[in-house]
């Protein structure tokens, strides 16, 4: 990515909040709670996740060293402060209260603590953080409508969309309309996972159940011709990860990602992490990637920009301001 002297403000839209946490951090957290994480690190101390099974395993044996409030406040700031210096100017978050929960971290605590972090990121850096609950798909029906019922008890402005993450070949979209109307009712936009470890008819199976916005990757759309042109006919946005895919295998490098493809296709295609911590990337790389492999130029990387603040789910006002920081970077910069 050419390297300007203002960097391009960046926009997130997915990132799930434990797959932030560094090796580093990671360690901080397991000395803090007297935990050996020893096993799911290598001799560099990078995280042991040399495929998915790995990925998986060391995720969640990482994960069990958040525990506290003062843990997700720490993670989140120590993420998004390094984000902001590569130049992220908003980003949204899923969280789960799945993960705190058995260590006593109450929902309520949880988003307070949340709010607090997007607070100070604010004031510091001017970043703009808002936050995405989700369920786990494959801890079932019953799990994702009390998941939405959260949002519908307790409210609360940086809260402000509804997610489904988890193995997305578990249970058909439909099932889980329920959890989805109730988190809608709520007044929380839709996303959800598909189109990434199953094929097209995951994504047909979301937009038929679910009111959504956006579609978590949507990265296999392409095997479904049809589906591309409903996707941008529709302007229906993608949020594609593409570090993420290659690592896991759905193709086998940058060069064979169909990024650059459904860019000239007229999808509405954004860039993000995913896991960044596992997946060796950042926000700022995942610009740089997809830019020096696809031969994206600095316009074309500000309309990936500018398809994020559009998709976002932050409020109106707050959309104004952003999309008013990356026309003063046109202006100065193009």
């Amino acid at each position: 990515m050419t390297d300007f002297k203002t960097p391009l403000p960046l926009v997130e839209l997915h990132c799930h909040i434990e797959g932030t946490v560094s090796p580093e951090m990671a360690l901080k957290l397991a000395r803090r709670h007297n935990i050996d994480l020893s096993h799911i690190l290598d001799g560099d101390g990078n995280y042991l996740a040399s495929d998915f099974a790995e990925f998986i395993k060391s995720y969640d044996a990482m994960a069990q060293a958040i525990r506290t409030a003062q843990d997700y406040f720490d993670l989140t700031y120590d993420y998004y402060a390094k984000a902001a210096k590569d130049g992220l100017c908003y980003g949204e978050i899923f969280f789960s209260p799945a993960h705190p929960e058995p260590f006593g971290l109450t929902y309520e605590a949880y988003v307070d603590t949340l709010s607090a972090v997007a607070d100070k990121l604010e004031a510091d850096f001017g970043l703009i953080v808002r936050y995405i609950l989700t369920c786990v798909r494959h801890e079932g029906v019953e799990h994702a409508e009390a998941t939405a019922r959260f949002a519908e008890k307790h409210p609360h402005p940086k809260v402000v969309g509804f997610g489904m993450a988890g193995h997305e070949t578990q249970g058909h979209a439909s099932e889980f309309k329920k959890a989805f109307d109730i988190a809608e009712g709520a007044g929380l936009h839709l996303t959800c996972h598909a189109g990434e470890l199953a094929g097209p008819e995951s994504i047909r199976a979301a937009l038929d159940a679910f009111s959504l916005k956006r579609i978590g990757h949507g990265v296999r759309c392409h095997e479904d011709p049809e589906l591309v042109t409903e996707l941008a006919d529709r302007q229906i946005p993608l949020e594609l990860c593409p570090s993420s895919n290659v690592f896991i295998g759905i193709f086998g490098s940058l060069d064979d990602h169909p990024f650059r493809d459904y860019f000239d296709q007229g999808l509405k295609v954004t860039l993000n992490t995913d896991d960044p911590a596992f997946f060796d990337t950042d926000i700022r790389r995942e610009y740089e990637r997809i830019a020096d492999t696809h031969n994206l130029s600095p316009a074309d990387l500000l309309t990936i920009s500018r398809n994020a603040v559009d998709a976002a789910f932050c409020d109106d006002a707050t959309k104004q301001r952003l999309k008013a920081r990356l026309d003063d970077w046109a202006d100065n910069c193009l």
